[in-house]
């Protein structure tokens, strides 16, 4: 079996499986690239990922997550940046111990309003505040912070930025090897600004991760289990990777789906749908070169 070299399991697509079985089951499924998380890693001990993922021959796409850094000063948010700060090392760590072509690529979900506030734009500013205090790190470890916008219906809960081109702002003041953007296509599929805010994170070398995955209705109870397979929904993925393409960006590209249905699936079929849904409606729209 073999899975498109420039498709990367992103590990919450699987998510109950423990961190030796994902690795084993990315490699059987003909996989090249794994997105991993953070807690999955911490379960068998930073260590002992790195020596299996080293083992494995797989590269690493990214890690997730940091983040959560919208909080007010305080004891709260030194703990959150520090909690960051550790991430970045990770994020090396794991990029080290991966096959050529590693991504060390830390995606970041900015968090929501602090409970008890309204004050969207200045939880905002805190994510400014975060990265300013993190981009110094972040570029001394060789890391790429990469600022995820979320679908605006998490704003209140996960991320308060909403928009590639509020990723893009925020970005901006800081050096493209530092900071970036994820660009994933359940959050920005409905921004008619998108393709013009890809394009300009092309510009700017700042497009660190391609996330795919689909938008279908009815949402469930849970929004942040809303995520399909690609093409089992309304997302239009061939307009989506050609202009990511046209933007210059030439990794690994993650499918990340978090679907209560999916997670209770076999995981095996999991992985093998996931490799069949990704060859029928985003890999006939990629340029023929692998990772670079």
């Amino acid at each position: 079996m073999s899975a498109h070299p420039r498709l990367s399991l992103n590990q919450a697509t699987i998510k109950y499986a423990p961190f030796h079985e994902a690795l084993r089951l990315t490699v059987a499924g003909g996989y090249e690239s794994i997105g991993l998380w953070r807690e999955p890693v911490a379960a068998v001990g930073l260590d002992e990922a790195a020596r299996r993922l080293a083992d494995s021959g797989l590269r690493v796409s990214s890690l997730c997550r940091g983040g959560f850094f919208t909080l007010p000063e305080g004891a709260e948010r030194r703990a959150a940046i520090d909690e960051n700060r550790r991430a970045i090392d990770e994020t090396a760590a794991l990029a080290a111990a991966g096959a050529p072509g590693s991504a060390a690529v830390l995606v970041l979900v900015a968090g929501g309003i602090p409970a008890g506030s309204t004050d969207l734009a200045g939880a905002r500013a805190r994510v400014a505040d975060a990265l300013a205090e993190l981009a110094p790190d972040a570029a001394s470890a060789g890391v790429t912070l990469a600022i995820e916008p979320l679908h605006p219906m998490y704003a209140s809960d996960r991320a308060v930025v909403s928009t590639l081109e509020q990723a893009l702002d925020l970005a901006e003041p800081f050096d493209a090897a530092a900071v970036g953007v994820v660009v994933d296509t359940f959050h920005i599929w409905w921004d008619p600004e998108a393709f013009a805010q890809i394009a300009r994170a092309g510009a700017s070398g700042r497009i660190a991760s391609y996330q795919v995955c689909d938008w279908a209705t009815p949402l469930p109870a849970d929004v942040l289990l809303a995520r399909h397979y690609p093409g089992d929904g309304v997302i239009d993925f061939a307009a989506f990777t050609e202009a990511v393409e046209a933007a210059g960006y030439t990794g690994d590209i993650e499918v990340e789906i978090f679907n209560q249905g999916i997670w209770d699936a076999p995981w095996p079929e999991v992985v093998e749908r996931t490799a069949a849904s990704f060859d029928r409606v985003v890999a006939p729209h990629l340029a023929a070169s692998v990772t670079a």
